[in-house]
This record gives C-alpha cells, structure tokens and sequence, in this order.
C-alpha cells in the first residue's frame, strides 16, 4: 500500500526532578547535602531512512512518545536519562507543523535527521545548591516538561526523471522497459494506482531514477481524478518525459490530449510547465506500416512549434527507446552540469531542443 501523506503527534519525554537528600551516615557528622539531578527527557528525532517506500506505518500508529527522564536519588545519584526516538522516514519526505501549515524539513538525504521534539531537562538535586553560607539547601529544581506537536508528514518521490501523460499513455510499459521497475500492466486506463520509481543505467558510469506517477485528466491540478495527490511526486524532477498515445483508436486526438496535460501542468505548483521536457509519440507500433500517420504529423508539427523536442517510439517492439533514455540522460546531465549543488531541484528549459534524429 502507497502512503505519502500523514498527520502524527510527536511528544519528548519531561526531564526528572532533583532530588532533596542528606548524606546520613555513621561516623559521618554533618554529612551535607546530596541530592542528585534528574535525567534528562529523550527527544524524538525523524531520520531519512533508505529502504523505506512509503509512510505506512504511520496509518496504523499516530503517537510517538519518548522516554521521560528519572528523578535524581541521594549519594549525588543523577537519575537515568530517557531514550530518544527515532522515527524513520522515506528519503524525500517534508516535515509540516500541523497547526501553521509551514514546512519545518526537507529530509532528502540518506541519514539526515530533524529533532521534532526535544527532551526536557533534569532538574537539578539540591548538593548543587550549597555554599559556604547554606550548607544545607533544602532546594531542588523541578524537571523541565517536553514538548508535544502535530506534525504533518508529505512524502516527494526522488527521482531525476518524470513520466507524464495521459492514463494509458504506455508509461507502465515504457518504465518497465528501461529499469527495474515492475508496475502493473493492462489495456484500460489507470492501471497504475500509485508511483512507481525504477532505476535507469544508461552507461557504466551514469545512471538515473525515474517516477512513473498516475495518468493525469483535464482537471488534475485541481484534485480530479488522481490529481494533486499524485502530481507532487515529480516536483523534484529534473526532466519531463510527456507520452502521447498516437494510436489509430486513441481519442481524443493527441493535439487535443497533449495540450490538456500541457494546462495541468502550467497550473500545477513547483514550476513543472518550466522543466526541460521530451514529447514521446508512444505505441508507434499500432500505426499502418509504411506512412505516416496524419496524427503523429500533426503531435509532430504542433509540439516543434512549441520548442519542444519530439521523439517516437514503440515500448512494446523497442523503437527508439534506447533514444529516449539517452536523450533523457544528456538533458540530465546538463541541469546537473548547470545547477551541481540543487539536490533534486529544477532547472527552466527553454528554447527548441535538439531535433528527433529519425
């Protein structure tokens, strides 16, 4: 099950009291105060953890809640401090305070960590109150409480390259080409329920991850059909992959349905309409041998006029896909070559890219 949206309550552990105690032994007049300190309150801390997917388990267990500190004892005993918490994370997950709405994290590298709660402090026992004029303090501190907050947690796939297009559009067919990715596979459209990353090697010194999310409808930016839900796993994205279906069945026409994906786009937020972007005709092998289909001119002239580059191919007989994944990789390149310190940020394309070749 794919979750990447989550409400949890996270509380610290309160620190322990001082203690108020007075050595009292034999041969030992006068033995002074000897209270210890109470321990301190575990925090509890969100790591980024690679090998965690999604953000499941928090559908089943909402309340983190660290250890409280233990209260000081005599002979000077400080009490145990509590344990922290760690809560593990996807790499790619934002942390949001429930209450303002504002982000408070972007826990995007592997091991990196975000105190969401400190733990109280222990108060102090009273041996630390003596001085040479009250050499018997009968004071001590009492521990400092923890801190308890709503946090909202978001999951943002990592992923270098984005498929985008309409539900059955052929990116399922096309990712499980090109990497290890494995989703569902099936002729009726939004058959892929939830993103799907895979890992593209292109040589043996470059590789990629590519996301392939849900098949967008007139209307997505605004929540229709999978919508934004799913549209927020390729703000990270770098470069844009935009099928187009020029099946002969194929309806509406691909015109008509690359420029209902072009608005969601422009309207959906992180600047996705700026990403530097391939138009991939897809299922090239369904159309009449030996001519051109008047609707995959027609993509052809129309995406060109646009600035855009535009490319062919058949996922199912292997048609230019090797193309695609090299082409995908050089754009790769360039915004890392143009932006080399923007961990999974975007570079705006503009101009007319690099002609399809064949």
């Amino acid at each position: 099950m794919f979750i990447d949206h989550a409400r949890i309550i996270v509380a610290s552990g309160d620190g322990g009291n001082g203690c108020v105690s007075f050595r009292r032994e034999k041969f030992v007049p006068r033995g002074g105060p000897d209270g210890g300190d109470g321990g301190d309150g575990g925090s509890v801390h969100i790591d980024a953890t690679p090998g965690v997917g999604t953000l499941v388990a928090f559908r089943y267990k909402r309340e983190f809640r660290a250890e409280r500190g233990r209260h000081g004892m005599g002979a000077r005993k400080t009490g145990r401090s509590g344990e922290d918490l760690i809560v593990r994370v996807p790499l790619g997950t934002i942390v949001h305070d429930a209450d303002s709405g504002g982000p408070l994290a972007d826990l995007i590298n592997p091991d990196q960590r975000f105190t969401a709660a400190k733990g109280g402090r222990g108060g102090r026992g009273n041996a630390r109150f003596a001085t040479s004029t009250n050499q018997a303090p009968r004071r001590a501190d009492d521990g400092s409480p923890g801190e308890e907050r709503a946090l909202i947690l978001e999951l943002k796939l990592l992923a270098d390259v984005g498929l985008v297009g309409f539900p059955n559009a052929g990116k399922s067919t096309l990712i499980s080409r090109i990497s290890d990715a494995h989703p569902r596979i099936a002729d009726y459209p939004f058959t892929t329920l939830t993103p799907h990353l895979g890992h593209v090697v292109v040589d043996s010194d470059f590789s990629y991850i590519v996301a392939d999310i849900p098949g967008l409808i007139e209307g997505a930016s605004r929540g229709a059909g999978l919508g934004t839900q799913f549209l927020r796993h390729i703000e990270r994205t770098s470069v844009l992959l935009h099928l187009v279906d020029v099946s002969p069945l194929a309806s509406p026409d691909p015109i008509t349905r690359f420029e209902i994906v072009e608005r969601e786009l422009e309207q959906a937020p992180g600047g996705l309409a700026s990403r530097p972007r391939i138009v991939v005709a897809t299922k090239c092998d369904t159309l009449p041998p030996g001519e051109d289909h008047r609707g995959l001119v027609g993509l052809r002239e129309h995406c060109e006029g646009k600035g855009f580059e535009f490319t062919r191919i058949s996922a199912v007989t292997g048609e230019g896909v090797d193309r695609v994944v090299g082409r995908a990789g050089e754009l790769l390149r360039r915004h890392r070559a143009d932006a080399p310190v923007a961990s999974g940020g975007h570079a705006a394309g503009g101009g007319k890219q690099d002609p399809d070749p064949a």
